[in-house]
């Protein structure tokens, strides 16, 4: 089937981010700079490369303070609307209360901890998929012969093991299927997959970050960066 180049995204930016207190007791995670720049313009600028042209983010711990953030930058040159939760709904029932306002055939989801240069366009081309990248471990490596450590490594890649890296192409139908309250994760996609529903696109040495800690924050900045020089 020919799958529409979706142009709206929907990025998940309602928690509280408590692994990251006492910062995000002030300010919302998406607040949270990297290099003296917030989680959520990271998010929207990478957006705005492939093209997506409209951005609903899913708020509600702080909510006022990355409205009033956005509002005062006001230069993305991106559609930004809001979709806020009274009480948490978790992430399926997040994109179900955004998504209702999606009128193309497909959106993108983007965890609003992420921070990636994943190829969008590669993720469109297939329907309800899944970007997905090699597990990479939290811990050093060592190498065991015969019972006897030969070597230290440090943490790295582990192949043909994929994980989740938290980005979504999904087609307007599925929203039908979401909990109003619940998390996509738990519900929709183990469905899916009994089903075969459910797609997968994976993506080899990425760039990729899930801010979950003050050591990722550490480590992404020093990468973005890096990356800069």
């Amino acid at each position: 089937m020919d799958i529409d180049y979706s142009l709206k995204a929907i990025i998940l930016a309602g928690g509280r981010g408590k692994r990251l207190r006492p910062i995000t007791d002030y300010v919302p995670k998406p607040l949270v700079p990297l290099n003296n720049v917030p989680i959520i313009e990271w998010q929207i600028k990478y957006l705005k490369k492939f093209k997506v042209s409209e951005i609903v983010i899913c708020s509600g711990y702080k909510s006022e303070m990355i409205e009033n953030f956005l509002s005062m930058k006001n230069n993305f040159e991106v559609k930004i609307t809001f979709s806020i939760e009274k009480t948490p709904l978790g992430t399926g029932g997040a994109i179900k209360q955004a998504g209702s306002s999606v009128k193309d055939k497909s959106f993108f989801v983007l965890n609003g901890d992420v921070i990636t240069n994943i190829d969008l366009n590669k993720l469109a081309k297939k329907p309800n998929s899944i970007a997905s990248i090699e597990l990479k471990t939290k811990f050093g490596i060592m190498e065991i012969k015969d019972d006897v450590v030969t070597e230290f490594k440090e943490k790295r890649k582990i192949s043909n093991l994929w994980m989740n890296a938290g980005i979504y192409h999904l087609q307007k139908e599925t929203l039908k299927d979401l909990p109003e309250k619940g998390d996509i994760e738990n519900t929709v996609f183990p469905d899916y997959a009994k089903k075969r529903k459910l797609n997968s696109v994976k993506f080899k040495n990425m760039f990729w970050y899930s801010i979950d800690s003050f050591k990722d924050i550490e480590e992404c900045s020093s990468e973005i960066e890096n990356m800069s020089k």
